[in-house]
């Protein structure tokens, strides 16, 4: 399936090759390919911003950086004048899955660089779970065609949970250890497998321990709220980083504990503010703290930006703006063991620079990669050609069946009038859920949802082996007033389809259109489609352009809305419903899984002295 593809952008020679180019450069013995004039060097090594600065390139690295370049323009030599604007390192998204953004890797290059996005670290852990090593390495060889640094962690837990859900695919520690001799391969992704971590399990120990001897960077995520000897053990493995805290004392303690502690504003997830009190507040070391996205939906990156709406709002907690700048790019490249390669402005890195006018606003007007000029005013200046996915990675979707509303049903203890629930309960901007409990009715021996107390049904439909499998249990929050059901084949992280809907008709209905198409996310109310979104490679990504993408995922979030859900990004809520290893409780194919005990749990609440029924 996978197919090896000869890099579109010439990649820089290693430092060592042309080092001595560099040196006749930075003497003035050689001429320059571009020198840019009359800078502010925002300068993340020292911490200072410093006027009068020029910068000259060659080879498509930095070869000098200081007062009056003129030395090093020559016959064919490009100048640039700053005009006293600052020159800022290319921006590093240090963690981030690009299956988020429902469109491939080529795509969404294209909608982060104008954004000053230079350098992006994946996880492809979405794609793994459908397509396993050969998914993987699809968008590892992807992103060597890029006009910018993409550089892959391999996945490290698929399935994500063992025992508590089946995917379409499962990674080895030998897959692991295959990986890290791949050319771009940087390291192991987040393990979230917390609980299998501290408890030394084998595949655990031994992906950690291939990454370790590859001499490459281990990924963290711990997403327990318990710091006490978990988190003590965790660490103790290995992980080098952690994304998943919600709270400053999350971060402080990761630092403590001589982990990065990396802080994400995604489409979704709004973890900076509280986090970074921790550097405002307690005067924690800021060389410790990383800025990331970890999902960004399209339609944040073409309407909102990237890493520099990051950078802004960090700098909007009270950050200086040097201090934020290097969270996003100096700390980043030392985490990931690549400080001589990128994260700055300093001979011998990548020429991967911004030209900036209001550094507190981060006003990005020209972007730099490897020191060819990519974007200009926030629109992109070269071509990036589609890359061309096996026809096989479009036909993932696998029902076994036509689906009807009585696939959704789910039958009541015998006898029963009124029953009491577990209920999934979504939390706006965050990833974690509530376990929640409702009383609800019941008719014709059918549990009913309860549309007044925003309670509907959620399904998991099992999509890889065509099964017929249908889960079905309740979920609070989305505040659905008509009826409706949304469906989606983006479900972390086994990536089955998630149905949500107030109707089970309309939640059919829903599940066939998306079997019919391949993957997306589609709306139906009434048994009308009211907004599609096609996302054919593995069910998980569109291979349209973001733009395009960006206003279909427009429509569909004012279809929701239209329904009563208010809910921030509730997409991205609705996607991450699956997701059994943040707590407190989440659905799979395998039924409703207590993420505290990590336990597969009822969907009915037993009385005292009674045996509760499975969930259906």
């Amino acid at each position: 399936m996978s197919v090896k593809v000869k890099p579109t952008f010439k990649r820089p020679a290693p430092w060592d090759e042309v080092a001595p180019q560099l040196v006749d450069v930075a003497m003035g013995r050689a001429p320059a390919d571009l020198v840019v004039r009359n800078g502010r060097w925002v300068n993340v090594h020292s911490g200072e911003i410093i006027p009068g600065t020029d910068i000259a390139i060659s080879k498509g690295r930095f070869a000098y950086c200081g007062p009056n370049a003129s030395h090093a323009i020559g016959q064919g030599t490009k100048v640039v004048d700053a005009g006293g604007r600052y020159l800022v390192p290319g921006l590093c998204d240090a963690h981030m899955h690009v299956e988020s953004g429902m469109v491939t890797v080529t795509e969404f290059v294209r909608a982060v660089v104008p954004h000053g996005t230079t350098t992006m670290f994946i996880d492809p852990h979405e794609i793994a779970n459908v397509l396993g090593l050969e998914g993987v390495r699809l968008m590892h060889d992807e992103a060597l065609a890029m006009p910018v640094n993409v550089h892959v962690q391999m996945p490290s837990c698929v399935p994500s949970a063992p025992g508590l859900e089946n995917g379409g695919a499962v990674l080895t520690a030998e897959d692991v250890r295959e990986a890290m001799t791949w050319e771009n391969i940087v390291g192991l992704g987040e393990v979230m497998n917390f609980p299998g971590v501290v408890a030394n399990d084998q595949l655990m120990v031994a992906e950690i321990a291939a990454t370790m001897k590859a001499g490459k960077t281990v990924g963290g995520h711990y997403a327990s709220r318990n710091l006490g000897l978990p988190f003590h053990g965790y660490v103790a493995a290995g992980p080098e980083d952690d994304h998943e805290g919600t709270a400053m004392e999350d971060a402080i303690a990761r630092v403590r504990q001589g982990m990065k502690a990396m802080l994400r504003l995604g489409s979704a997830w709004y973890d900076v503010a509280s986090q970074i009190k921790a550097v405002t507040e307690q005067g924690l070391d800021p060389r410790n703290f990383i800025l990331c996205t970890d999902d960004s939906h399209s339609g944040t990156l073409v309407e909102d930006g990237h890493m520099d709406r990051v950078v802004r709002h960090a700098i909007a907690q009270g950050l200086k703006p040097v201090t934020a700048i290097q969270m996003a790019t100096i700390n980043t490249a030392q985490h990931f063991k690549m400080e001589r390669e990128l994260g700055s402005i300093a001979p011998g890195r990548l020429a991967d620079f911004l030209i900036v006018s209001d550094l507190a606003q981060l006003t990005v007007d020209e972007v730099y990669g490897r020191g060819v000029r990519l974007a200009k005013a926030g629109k992109l200046e070269v071509d990036v050609p589609p890359y061309d996915y096996p026809a096989a990675v479009k036909k993932t979707v696998k029902l076994g069946k036509k689906l009807g509303a009585e696939d959704f049903d789910i039958p009541a203890p015998e006898g029963a009038n009124e029953v009491r629930v577990r209920v999934i309960g979504v939390i706006e901007n965050q990833a974690p859920t509530r376990a929640l409990e409702a009383d609800l009715g019941v008719e014709d021996g059918l549990v009913a949802m309860d549309r007044e107390n925003d309670v509907c049904q959620i399904a998991v439909v099992e999509r890889h082996c065509g099964t017929g499998g249908v889960t079905n249990c309740f979920v609070s929050g989305f505040g659905y007033m008509k009826d409706c059901a949304l469906a989606s084949t983006v479900a972390h992280d086994a990536h089955h389809m998630i149905v949500v809907g107030t109707n089970k008709r309309d939640m059919a209905l829903a599940a066939n259109r998306l079997g019919e198409i391949g993957g997306g996310v589609v709306l139906f109310s009434e048994g009308k489609e009211l907004a599609l979104v096609e996302l054919p490679v593995a069910g998980l990504m569109s291979d349209e352009r973001a733009e395009v993408v960006a206003a279909k995922a427009a429509k569909l979030v004012g279809a929701m809305q239209d329904m009563g859900c208010t809910l921030n990004n509730a997409y991205m809520q609705h996607s991450l419903l699956a997701l059994v290893v943040i707590p407190e409780l989440r659905i799979s194919d395998v039924g409703l899984i207590d993420v505290t005990k990590f336990e597969k749990v009822d969907l009915f609440v037993a009385e005292e002295g009674e045996e509760a029924h499975a969930s259906s």
